[in-house]
């Protein structure tokens, strides 16, 4: 039983440090959440191009992922700063479907 109780607890301590290695940092959620909508939401809606697009469409690490390789179409994120992109990044990451407060972007 005390085997276990320690197993458990070097499970739990494995699972909150890889969660926070694979964090983002210095963005800001709260201007990502209104820069998505600005200039992400006309591609990202039922029925446009890029089809419908909220933070739940993916988990934490496939959003980190998707910006570190840079998988976007470049041409769309011309325009936006690295910080900018960072903060579209923060926000997405802080609410995907795994998070602790996963949201949409309403």
């Amino acid at each position: 039983m005390k085997m276990q109780k320690h197993l458990l607890i070097g499970l739990l301590i494995l699972a909150v440090s890889s969660t926070s290695v694979m964090a983002v940092e210095g963005g800001n959620p709260r201007k990502g959440k209104y820069l998505f909508k600005k200039n992400c939401k006309t591609c990202h809606v039922e029925g446009a191009e890029g089809g419908n697009l909220t933070p739940l469409e993916k988990t934490m690490s496939q959003w980190e992922r998707y910006f570190k390789k840079k998988k976007h179409n470049p041409d769309s994120w011309s325009e936006l700063t690295e910080q900018e992109l960072l903060d579209i990044n923060q926000f997405l990451f802080d609410h995907a479907v795994d998070s602790d407060q996963p949201e949409t972007c309403g």
